[in-house]
């Protein structure tokens, strides 16, 4: 069944492709977005890419008039307006808690007088922190943080008391959050707000827990956006790809494509509602492996990623999605393999012009003792 459907951020990366979807599937589109300048560039106006059927609103999460005015007439809202970034976020703490926490409470607030039928919010990934491990006795390990000082001397690997690595294992959504930047803080917040509130006012809720997204769209000038989107601007530009620790971490990459039909999905299944659900591939990379893929689908095999032997406060070493709630819920299966997704990138990558700020946002961590 057809309806009107408000998404905030939706003139973004994973939003766009969301307003395709829902377009194609009979929807009538609203997309509420700030066009914030770090995402969309100065000046900015509506992007090209964004269908001229959508009916485009220019507003800030946080103004509760001009939202109000926005859920007008609307059915469904997917919530993905959010500032985006572990690193920044460390240093942003005031505009990322005002943007991500304060725009949600606005956002339920406005729910709260006025529900709609259906409730969709962009979680991430991040709340894990470590992902789930097991011990060398085979037990379970849901609090593998790392010690700073094992770090500083280049120990990248969760370990044991008794000195051995853990074994890291699909993470599902029963593993405790482990909350290690104001970002990944701020995206707990979002999900249990949401389905908190919508539990309340009877506003059927899903949090979808997103993991690694790529694909076209991204903001390739950026320096906190997606790692592939990061690579792509530094590898444009002549430079190598830089990667922190040993390049060895290990991540789950899912296509934005196969994300906007998730999310499709948790609108239509009644079932999905009162669940965070983790939206992966289910598949696992290392960062190298990434880089050097990229690089060659790009033409820039002869760019040999720069493996630095640095950290940065918050980052994770290994998590990668258990797809088992996400079929059984949203019946999820990602169909986009890596290999044909990362040609689409490069295609799209191709002609864009990206302006490398990588080095900036390096220093800027470096000089808070963020990075060492």
């Amino acid at each position: 069944m057809s309806g009107k459907v408000l998404i905030t951020g939706g003139a973004g990366f994973i939003g766009s492709h969301l307003a395709d979807a829902l377009l194609a599937d009979g929807h009538s589109v609203r997309v509420f977005d700030n066009l914030s300048e770090q995402v969309h560039g100065p000046d900015a106006g509506v992007p090209d890419y964004l269908s001229p059927d959508v009916d485009f609103v220019t507003g800030d999460v946080r103004d509760k008039d001009a939202l109000r005015a926005a859920l007008d007439g609307v059915d469904t809202v997917y919530h993905l307006a959010a500032m985006v970034g572990v690193g920044q976020s460390m240093y942003q703490i005031d505009d990322y808690t005002a943007v991500n926490d304060l725009g949600t409470a606005v956002l339920l607030q406005c729910l709260s007088e006025r529900p709609v039928g259906r409730l969709v919010v962009a979680s991430s990934m991040s709340i894990y922190g470590e992902g789930l491990y097991k011990d060398c006795y085979g037990r379970l390990v849901d609090d593998a943080s790392r010690a700073v000082d094992h770090l500083k001397r280049g120990q990248w690997e969760p370990m044991g008391p008794e000195g051995r690595p853990y074994e890291p294992i699909p993470t599902p959504e029963s593993k405790r959050p482990e909350l290690a930047s104001v970002y990944a803080l701020g995206k707990y917040v979002q999900e249990r707000m949401c389905l908190m509130v919508g539990q309340a006012y009877g506003i059927p809720t899903t949090a979808m827990r997103f993991f690694n997204v790529y694909g076209t769209r991204q903001a390739l000038s950026n320096p906190y956006t997606g790692v592939l989107a990061i690579f792509a601007s530094r590898l444009l530009n002549g430079k190598p790809p830089r990667i922190f620790e040993d390049g060895k971490q290990r991540r789950d990459f899912v296509h934005v494509k196969d994300v906007a039909q998730a999310c499709l999905a948790a609108m239509k299944r009644p079932e999905s509602a009162g669940h965070a659900i983790n939206i992966g591939s289910g598949r696992v990379h290392t960062i190298t492996a990434i880089a050097e893929a990229l690089g060659r689908t790009m033409g820039c095999a002869d760019i040999v990623p720069e493996i630095t032997g640095e950290y940065r406060v918050g980052d994770i070493r290994h998590c990668f999605a258990d797809m088992t709630l996400a079929e059984e819920v949203l019946g999820f299966r990602p169909r986009i393999e890596f290999e044909d997704g990362l040609a689409e990138l490069v295609d799209w990558v191709a002609a864009q012009t990206a302006q490398d700020r990588v080095e900036d946002a390096a220093r800027e961590l470096r000089q808070r003792g963020l990075v060492a």
